[in-house]
């Protein structure tokens, strides 16, 4: 029914149960069970309800101001927000996201741009230590670096 709409490379098996349409705007968190399209802008957290097939797909002129806890994206628009993708995530061409990107499983199209880090995490849901602790340990060997270079 809304095929049309969705965007380029959703394979997703879940048909879309919601649509946000362009000329929408939600103020206020979203809680989905089943397939949401969002054309549209939702202004708050985007959560699927305990749904493993849970899918979100987001056109190229679709926008989410807030988190996104989705088991299964599509993403083609942007997202202010950290995104976490509990099974799937596909970040087409057009794909902005403005924080990180938590994932299982990632695919991404060319032009689509991560402003933040991407974190794998696996079957237990977690991310390695040693990733989450990268940015401070570069944070502390660059002033390292900076004190050794003024001779302190």
């Amino acid at each position: 029914m809304f095929g049309g709409s969705n965007p380029k490379g959703n394979s997703s098996s879940t048909p879309v149960d919601t649509l946000i349409g362009r000329q929408t705007e939600i103020l206020g968190d979203v809680r989905f069970s089943g397939g949401l399209h969002v054309d549209g802008k939702i202004k708050g957290k985007v959560i699927a309800n305990s749904d493993k097939a849970a899918s979100l797909s987001v056109s190229d002129t679709g926008l989410v101001e807030g988190d996104v806890r989705v088991p299964n994206i599509v993403l083609n628009g942007a997202v202010t927000g950290d995104v976490h993708a509990t099974e799937k995530i596909t970040l087409a061409a057009k794909a902005r996201v403005n924080g990180n990107v938590y994932y299982k499983i990632i695919e991404m199209e060319g032009g689509a741009t991560v402003n933040g880090q991407l974190v794998h995490e696996g079957e237990a849901g977690r991310a390695p230590a040693a990733l989450t602790q990268k940015p401070a340990d570069d944070s502390v060997d660059q002033l390292s670096e900076a004190r050794r270079a003024k001779g302190l």
